[in-house]
C-alpha cells in the first residue's frame, strides 16, 4: 500500500449524510499493482462493514473468468488524521471492519496481489458493499440472543436509529462550524486586504516623494 505502486485513483464517495444507515455498493475494475481509494464521511465511533469479492475480465475477448487461487486483495483503512486503524491482506473474497475514532473523512485502499502475474488482457474486477451505521447490526442475531420480544426489538432498534442520527447531527454541526470559521476568515481578509494594499502603496510611495 505504500511506494512502488505508480498506479492510484481516489473516488470520493460521500457516505452518511443524515442517514441512519446505508449501503454502498461498488464495481469497479482494477490492474494489477493498481490501489484504489474510496473516501467516506463517517460520525466518531461509528462501525463500518465491508465486503468484496472479485473476479476476472479478459479485455479481448469481452468474458468474465472466474478468479484465480494467485489472487489476493490488500485492504487498508485510514482515520482522517491518516493513522492507519485497518490493514490486512484476504483472498479473492473477503470482508473487514473498523470502528471509527473520529469524525471526517475516512479513505478505505484496495490493491490487488498477485502471486503470479496475470495473462496478457486480464483485469481484476472488485465487487464491494460497505455498510456502516445501524444497518451494520444483525438484529436477527440480536432478537435471539437477547430472546427480545418483536415490541423489544422494534425499540431496540429505534434507539440505535436515534443514536446514529445524533452521532450525525454532532459531525454535521462540527462541519458547520468550520464552514462559518472559514468564511470568517475569508470576509477578514476580503475587508482587511484594500487598506493592507493602501498603507502598502502609501509607504512604498512616501520616500519616493520625498526624494
Amino acid at each position: 500500500m505504500g511506494p512502488g505502486f505508480p498506479q492510484r485513483s481516489v473516488l470520493k464517495v460521500f457516505l452518511m449524510i443524515f442517514c441512519p444507515s446505508l449501503v454502498s455498493p461498488l464495481h469497479f475494475h482494477m490492474t494489477e499493482r493498481e490501489q484504489k481509494c474510496f473516501i467516506e464521511e463517517i460520525p466518531a465511533d461509528t462501525v463500518v462493514i465491508g465486503g468484496y469479492w472479485t473476479r476476472l475480465y479478459d479485455e479481448p475477448k469481452d468474458e468474465y473468468l472466474p478468479a484465480t487461487q494467485h489472487l489476493n486483495i490488500s485492504v487498508a483503512a485510514r482515520a482522517p488524521d491518516d493513522q492507519l486503524i485497518l490493514s490486512h491482506t484476504k483472498g479473492s473474497k473477503g470482508k473487514f471492519n473498523f470502528t471509527s475514532v473520529s469524525s471526517g473523512e475516512h479513505k478505505i485502499c484496495l490493491q490487488p496481489n498477485l502471486s503470479q502475474p496475470l495473462s496478457a488482457g486480464l483485469i481484476v474486477v472488485v465487487y464491494m458493499d460497505i455498510q456502516s451505521g445501524q444497518r451494520t447490526i444483525n438484529y436477527t442475531e440480536v432478537h435471539e440472543r437477547d430472546r427480545l420480544t418483536v415490541l423489544q426489538l422494534r425499540v431496540r432498534q429505534l434507539a440505535d436509529q436515534v443514536q446514529q442520527i445524533q452521532k450525525e447531527l454532532i459531525y454535521q454541526k462540527s462541519r458547520e462550524e468550520d464552514f462559518r470559521a472559514t468564511n470568517r476568515h475569508i470576509y477578514m481578509w476580503i475587508y482587511w486586504w484594500p487598506i493592507l494594499r493602501f498603507v502598502f502603496v502609501v509607504a512604498f510611495l512616501m520616500p519616493i516623494t520625498a526624494g
